[in-house]
């Protein structure tokens, strides 16, 4: 159940264009009506081309992705307050007031050209930082609109229940561009709701730049568009490849350190609320150049206040991947009004994704076959209760292998994915305990380094 909070607003009436008709709104006359504030911008593309803009914001969820709700206003010639943000690099101003037709007049102005290291460093902005004011995830909302003329798409590189996945070409860069099947509208307007409304940037998780509606062939596709990995998921990159100690500690040490950030709550004007991913797998993990993780896919995501102690969880009539979903969720005990009961289901599912890394460690030359979790319990796509009589009333876990009690770190994993996976919920670790294990696991082997934020030097 969403809970929303109602505020009463003013509503005005703003001038209305998309390039290349807003030079003069006497003969480029388009309006936008029940507006809360209307806005004017100036955007620069890593090219050099400037595009003009007007428009209005109507909900007022889209606030904080036109202009700085903290900022003061100054009062402009139109007579309404104004607030302007402004890029670091210059790659956009976005100048919003409250009155009507407030965005009438000159548009404002980006600073000049800066030599030859513009290009680069204004792509950087785009794909590297957080440049949506108020929210600090991916592009402001009046250059999302435009993602889909500016993408190429290359190659379909996965297919899956909700659509595909393909590399894109944006600006001269790689880019992952995942497209909804309409049905799941639902699922890419969370996922771009929690890109995009919370404080959600973290080196292991994910990097958003923007989301689109677009139409091709007739059809309407919905784009969510993130950074590009070229290794592909952690269930790819383990089918093919046995990894050493380091690798593996590497890998689970930088999912713990992402579920930590998504399971914190961090308070304050730049905060953002504790979230629940929902459906942890191999699959919505990706594997990053050096090894490392990040966390994908948030379409089932829920996220929680403690100012409020409400849940959102969305609209989204999507459910988990069965193979890895806590005993409590299989039997309908889970309390979904409880956001540590979502945490904890959370965390079954880390014990099992630990457990398929473990398989493809090698220790005395020896890293068995990939499989999934249950692979000798259950059939390839399992039913809801298949899974249910395994998980809850066998009360079956996936099998640690012998030879992992003579390796020091294989042993200290298994002990690590048990406590896990445990069928109590209550006796199950918290993400931070999960890191701060792993990493007096890592520091027992000299070999590996650990930098001061708890990550593996690789």
């Amino acid at each position: 159940l969403k809970i929303e909070t109602f505020c009463f607003y003013f509503r005005y009436k703003c001038y209305s264009c998309e390039p290349p008709d807003c030079a003069d709104t006497a003969i480029h006359a388009h309006y936008c009506q029940n507006a809360i504030q209307c806005w004017k911008s100036r955007t620069r593309d890593p090219e050099g081309n400037e595009n003009v803009q007007r428009g209005c914001t109507t909900e007022h969820e889209q606030l904080p992705l036109y202009c700085s709700q903290n900022q003061k206003p100054n009062t402009g010639d139109s007579g309404g307050p104004k607030k302007r943000h402004v890029s670091s690099t210059g790659m956009y101003n976005i100048e919003c007031c409250t009155g009507d037709y407030c965005n009438n007049g000159s548009f404002p102005e980006l600073p000049p050209m800066r030599g030859k290291t513009y290009s680069k460093k204004l792509s950087f902005e785009y794909l590297q930082h957080s440049v949506t004011s108020g929210s600090g995830s991916g592009l402001p909302l009046l250059i999302q609109r435009t993602l889909a003329k500016q993408v190429s798409l290359c190659e379909c590189i996965g297919r899956g229940r909700y659509g595909e996945v393909w590399r894109g070409i944006w600006h001269g860069e790689s880019v992952a561009v995942k497209i909804f099947f309409s049905r799941d509208e639902d699922s890419w307007k969370r996922e771009t709701e929690i890109y995009g409304t919370v404080l959600l940037r973290h080196e292991n998780i994910l990097g958003y730049v923007g989301s689109d509606m677009t139409s091709r062939n007739s059809c309407t596709q919905l784009w969510l568009i993130t950074h590009y990995y070229p290794q592909g998921s952690l269930f790819d990159y383990l089918n093919r490849t046995a990894i050493s100690t380091h690798q593996m500690i590497t890998i689970c040490l930088s999912i713990a350190n992402g579920m930590v950030h998504l399971h914190t709550e961090i308070f304050g004007t730049e905060g953002k609320p504790a979230i629940a991913h929902r459906d942890l797998k191999t699959k919505n993990i990706l594997i990053r150049a050096n090894g490392t993780c990040v966390i994908a896919d948030f379409g089932l995501a829920v996220m929680h206040s403690q100012t409020t102690n409400k849940i959102d969880i969305g609209n989204t009539a999507r459910v988990g991947t069965k193979r890895y979903m806590a005993p409590e969720v299989l039997d309908e005990s889970i309390s979904m009004e409880c956001f540590d009961a979502l945490r904890k289901a959370d965390i079954y599912a880390i014990g099992l994704i630990f457990w398929e890394v473990c398989r493809r460690t090698i220790s005395c030359g020896i890293a068995e076959e990939y499989k999934v979790p249950y692979f000798d319990y259950v059939s390839s796509d399992p039913s809801f209760e298949e899974m249910r009589k395994v998980v809850c009333v066998d009360n079956y876990r996936p099998s640690v292998q012998n030879r992992w009690t003579s390796d020091p770190f294989l042993a200290s994993m298994s002990k690590l994915m048990r406590e896990c996976w445990h069928m109590n919920p209550n006796v199950r670790l918290p993400a931070l305990r999960i890191k701060k294990t792993l990493l007096k696991l890592a520091s027992s082997d000299e070999t590996i380094k650990i930098t001061p934020d708890g990550e593996v030097v690789v």
